[in-house]
């Protein structure tokens, strides 16, 4: 085990604190984000193959989470992957076609980010409790539309926390914003915001780099953080999956000791795909990195020019967790590839903030491929996968199986790739369903759901069906100028000037 692991800020090398520290601040300071300062070798994966999901996360957050005791993190790992996963492997893989799906939609929520979501209540309790805090924790979490009800899931009515989500009125699922307007919990607070994304985003980026706001909160006794992915407690978990994928592929007998495997990752904050960058750093034997982009392609024509120009529109598409114009986790891969320059990402960063775009010369980027997927090609990858397979998938994964499609093609590389399969198609009962030749015309979500699992034979998710009947709790909605607003408001806390 590395002894003390430190986290330093993408923006300021000077910073060095301890992962508990890291956790509950979520963003540093100076408005960069929270990287290891050395990423730790696994030098035995291969004698890891036995191992269940709990154990395999042990081995692997205990040398990022060095200032937590064993036994704490260990209990942490066990209340987290419990029997709120539907599926004993926690993140199954299936084997369809020619390629494997890593399901991680099988917790509460329905998506990939219970798989972090899950760890990050109990891993900010004990963060609290090692740093002595006795302030009381208001998570503040912008949301595309998985992470939002994830985070709130996962932290209502948790004492000493408070959370506080914001989303895109009209660009989320019907079913990702009942989800969350239907949250039970004192401690939950959620808000639409007129705008997209990237707005939230905004919004809650400023008002974590508002000191007088800080301040505030600190005299009312709250202290700030966050549940994105931008919070390293969210992000470390995320490296296990992949671990635990390849792991299956090896115990199975699909592949052979350090046989290298593509991993294909729809990506919108860059987060799920930045911890599979981790994992290769790690020593996972991983050959491509493939960034699946739905029509919002920001980072596969960054991928393919090395230019990130954000000064275009945001297409609401049916793979809303990826309707994103700033991919937030980008920076800290930038700070890893330019041999952790931290000048270099506060100029480039300031030029995302000032002109809209920054342009990197000699981009280091051989173990990425990058492409992005259409409406109509998402379509067609949701139907060609029912109708030949019997496999149903959701819209951001046929983004990443469609971009797969493309890369074999471009290059003919056979190499057995993992897909990370995101969410539960009954999230996205629309595009599905018109996918596979159900008439959604004028007919309400969850009748069309219905449908989709009449003619799929497959059981609609509990916690989706009981969401029919759930009251509206949540009815806030504003423009990004007045969501600090709200949050005092929620809190009961004075206001400050702007």
């Amino acid at each position: 085990m590395i002894l003390n692991m430190k986290y330093t800020s993408t923006r300021n090398k000077t910073v060095s604190i301890s992962s508990s520290e890291a956790i509950i601040q979520g963003i540093s300071k100076d408005g960069g984000l929270f990287v290891p300062t050395n990423i730790p070798k696994l030098n035995n994966i291969m004698d890891l193959k036995e191992m269940n999901y709990k154990e395999l996360a042990f081995i692997i957050m205990s040398k990022f989470f060095t200032d937590f005791k064993s036994n704490d993190l260990k209990n942490c790992i066990d209340k987290a992957y419990d029997i709120k996963f539907s599926k004993k492997e926690i993140a199954p893989l299936v084997n369809v076609g020619d390629v494997f799906f890593l399901e991680l939609f099988h917790g509460p929520t329905l998506a990939f980010k219970d798989m972090a979501l899950s760890i990050l209540p109990y891993l900010l309790k004990e963060a609290i409790r090692i740093n002595k805090i006795d302030k009381e924790v208001v998570i503040l979490t912008a949301t595309s539309g998985d992470t939002g009800k994830a985070a709130l899931e996962s932290f209502a009515n948790v004492d000493g926390i408070k959370i506080v989500v914001f989303f895109p009125e009209d660009g989320v699922s019907e079913i990702q914003k009942r989800q969350m307007i239907t949250q039970e919990g004192i401690n939950t607070f959620v808000v639409g915001i007129n705008g997209n994304f990237d707005d939230a985003q905004n919004g809650v980026k400023e008002i974590f780099n508002n000191n007088d706001f800080a301040n505030l909160l600190y005299k009312n006794n709250y202290i700030l953080s966050s549940a994105n992915s931008i919070n390293i407690g969210r992000l470390i978990p995320q490296i296990v999956y992949y671990f635990y994928g390849y792991l299956t592929l090896l115990k199975e007998g699909k592949i052979k000791n350090n046989e290298k495997i593509n991993i294909v990752v729809p990506t919108g904050n860059f987060g799920n795909i930045l911890a599979a960058y981790y994992a290769k750093e790690m020593g996972l034997p991983i050959n491509k990195l493939i960034c699946a982009s739905n029509e919002n392609n920001i980072l596969t024509d960054f991928i393919n020019t090395g230019i990130y120009d954000k000064r275009r529109e945001l297409i609401l598409t049916s793979s809303p967790s990826m309707d994103i114009l700033i991919s937030s986790n980008l920076e800290r891969l930038l700070f890893h590839i330019s041999g952790e320059d931290d000048m270099f990402i506060r100029t480039k960063m300031d030029d995302l903030a000032r002109q809209g775009y920054y342009k990197i010369d000699n981009l280091n980027l051989k173990y990425f491929y990058g492409a992005y997927s259409t409406e109509k090609q998402v379509s067609f990858s949701i139907n060609n996968m029912f109708v030949k397979n019997k496999y149903l998938i959701d819209p951001h994964t046929a983004v990443a199986y469609n971009v797969h499609e493309k890369y074999k093609l471009e290059t003919c590389d056979d190499t057995k790739t993992i897909i990370a399969s995101t969410a539960s198609p009954f999230k996205f009962g629309s595009k599905v369903a018109s996918s596979i030749d159900i008439d959604v015309k004028n007919k309400d979500e969850f009748n069309i759901i219905k449908e989709l699992a009449g003619k799929t034979n497959i059981e609609i998710p509990r916690a989706i069906a009981n969401l029919e009947n759930k009251e509206v709790l949540h009815e806030n909605n504003c423009n990004k100028e007045n969501m600090k607003y709200l949050i005092e408001k929620f809190l009961e806390v004075g206001g400050i000037d702007d």
